[in-house]
């Protein structure tokens, strides 16, 4: 057991919302109303304030489970040791409020691919802050800790970050094999330390435009539960040895099946809904080999609205160049042979030259 949050952390319904919530617990008096002709219209007008209630009631829920993640998230630091920043303990109420926290995957051994990001469609330094404060959006590379703490891999990291202030350190130790664990404790950090509308997972190897990121997920910000991708329905690769092998095959019926539909892994967002479901529920959902299977898994069951977005999985020039100048902007570009741009260290700053958005897009964008 764990202890309970202490009560100032939870945030109280405000005047307006308590009085939506009477209408609820006031009931009605069947005897004055037995012989009482009621007008349609006011009928109508107390539904519509009934139904206005529900959702006061239902956000207000949203707001606890919310707060019920960031306290239960802390309680588990503190059990296992892992240090706590003050953004961390400050309750959900106090924090201030983000459009998306863009998470970029990344490893040990991707130092030019990151720095290869950097110089293209991540903004640096000051330009970051910026970002985070006008437009609500934060960027972080994503990576865990090597099976030796503190060895010569995180010391490296550490000497990262302290000249580019850009990574998000997650309590995870990395691996290939380990891609399932890292997503899940990715979104579980993420959603702990920033409250935002969505999360964004992306590896460091695909080309983004965040203006035209930021310009799609708006557009389904008023929606419930949304998983936003690339929707594909790949087979379940039961022969050993080959790439993206399932090891688990056998649940997915007989040879030659396919996956349930779910986002590919190159980039992919989840509203903040999804995130603390996956935050509460971390210990429970099962991990399968493959990361993108195992995201598009935990929402198998759910009340889920899967959103196909082609233009976050275009390719490279000339296919997203081509609809640059059509007008219709691509929102990432990767090559499909490579799961990323091939040579992404080197093709990168062509990428973004013939494909990007324009420095400007992102400051001039209103979301």
């Amino acid at each position: 057991m764990w202890p309970v949050t202490d009560s100032k952390l939870i945030t109280r319904p405000t005047a307006v919302e308590s009085d939506g919530l009477k209408i609820i617990s006031e009931g009605c008096d069947l005897k004055k109303m037995k012989n009482v002709k009621r007008d349609p219209k006011q009928i109508f007008g107390e539904v519509s304030k009934t139904h206005e209630a529900i959702q006061t009631l239902d956000k207000t829920i949203s707001s606890l489970e919310m707060e019920l993640a960031a306290a239960r998230s802390i309680q588990e630091s503190i059990v296992n040791g892992s240090p706590i920043s003050q953004e961390d303990t400050r309750s959900s109420s106090e924090k201030r409020k983000y459009l998306m926290v863009v998470g970029v995957n990344t490893a040990f051994s991707s130092r030019k691919r990151r720095d290869s990001v950097r110089a293209t469609w991540m903004p640096q330094g000051e330009k970051r802050k910026k970002l985070e404060e006008e437009k609500g959006i934060i960027m972080r590379f994503v990576i865990g800790h090597s099976a030796t703490v503190g060895g010569i891999l995180d010391r490296a990291i550490e000497a990262e970050d302290k000249k580019h202030g850009d990574f998000l350190r997650l309590d995870h130790v990395e691996g290939y094999l380990e891609l399932s664990a890292k997503t899940k404790t990715y979104f579980a950090t993420a959603v702990t330390m920033w409250d935002a509308e969505f999360y964004i997972k992306v590896d460091d190897d695909v080309h983004v435009n965040i203006a035209t990121l930021g310009h799609t997920l708006v557009r389904h910000r008023k929606k419930k539960r949304v998983y936003i991708g690339c929707m594909k329905s790949g087979p379940v690769l039961a022969q050993k040895g080959v790439r993206y092998h399932e090891p688990e095959h056998w649940k997915f019926g007989d040879s030659g099946n396919k996956y349930f539909r779910h986002a590919t892994g190159q980039l992919y967002a989840i509203s903040k809904d999804l995130a603390t479901y996956i935050s509460l529920n971390q210990h429970v959902l099962h991990k399968y080999a493959n990361e993108d299977v195992s995201l598009g898994s935990w929402f198998i069951g759910l009340d889920v609205e899967h959103i196909d977005d082609r233009r976050l999985c275009c390719g490279t020039p000339p296919d997203c160049e081509w609809k640059a100048q059509a007008g219709n902007i691509c929102v990432a570009s990767f090559d499909w042979t490579c799961s990323g741009i091939c040579g992404s260290v080197d093709r990168m700053k062509e990428v973004h030259r013939r494909c990007g958005e324009g420095e400007s897009a992102v400051w001039s964008a209103t979301f």
